[in-house]
């Protein structure tokens, strides 16, 4: 009998073992062939629930736009628009070499930005704005600081100083609504770089306002 027991015994620690190993061998199968998946599930369960993406945090993204974003592109493309069609009357009209070089250093920012935006226009599946210069549209207004169609035209009748001293006054009124269209976009706008090309706008204009009333305390 106590044979029998013992033999018993150890035919039952053997079959306890067995399945023992059993289980640890499932355990290290999933955990091996089915790493990919398993990991995978629970990073992107971690990664939605944890790391917030670009903009949820209120801070702006690179990713999303908004409507503000859009009206700033939109309407700062022709702002430049204009802004470029005043520097190139400089070049045959003006007298001083500072309003030229000034000119020069107008078009030769504006027309990059208006290239980035209508980039971002078309991205966003939105229309560029059409170039309404020289159709004898008044772009004048809705926008801050826009020219009407008498100002450019006095403006294009000009030459020597008093092209020189009334371009430098179209233009600080200019940049002023610049700079007041790029403050709201940074106020109410999402995306990123607009909110970014808002700030240089912003530095870069106001820099000039200030050279410009200069110019014209001089004249």
């Amino acid at each position: 009998m106590t044979a029998s027991r013992g033999f018993l015994r150890r035919a039952a620690l053997t079959v306890t073992a067995g399945a023992a190993a059993l289980v640890l061998t499932a355990c290290g199968g999933d955990s091996d062939g089915n790493s990919d998946g398993n990991s995978h599930d629970m990073g992107s369960m971690a990664s939605e629930s944890g790391s917030p993406k670009a903009g949820s945090s209120g801070k702006p993204g690179a990713g999303g736009h908004n409507k503000a974003d859009v009206g700033f592109a939109e309407e700062m493309i022709q702002h430049h628009r204009q802004a470029v069609d005043m520097a190139e009357l400089a070049d045959s009209r003006a007298v001083s070499p500072e309003v030229k070089e000034l000119a020069t250093k107008i078009k030769g920012a504006q027309d990059p930005e208006i290239e980035t935006m209508s980039g971002w226009l078309t991205a966003w599946g939105e229309k560029v704005p059409e170039d309404m210069a020289g159709m004898g549209h008044d772009m004048g207004s809705g926008m801050p600081g826009m020219m009407s169609a008498d100002d450019m035209a006095d403006l294009e009748k000009a030459s020597g100083a008093a092209f020189d001293e009334k371009f430098l006054k179209l233009m600080v009124e200019h940049h002023e609504g610049a700079v007041e269209m790029a403050e709201t976009e940074k106020t109410e706008g999402k995306y990123g770089p607009a909110i970014d090309l808002a700030e240089d706008v912003i530095t870069a204009q106001t820099a000039e306002i200030e050279q410009m009333n200069k110019m014209l305390d001089k004249a």
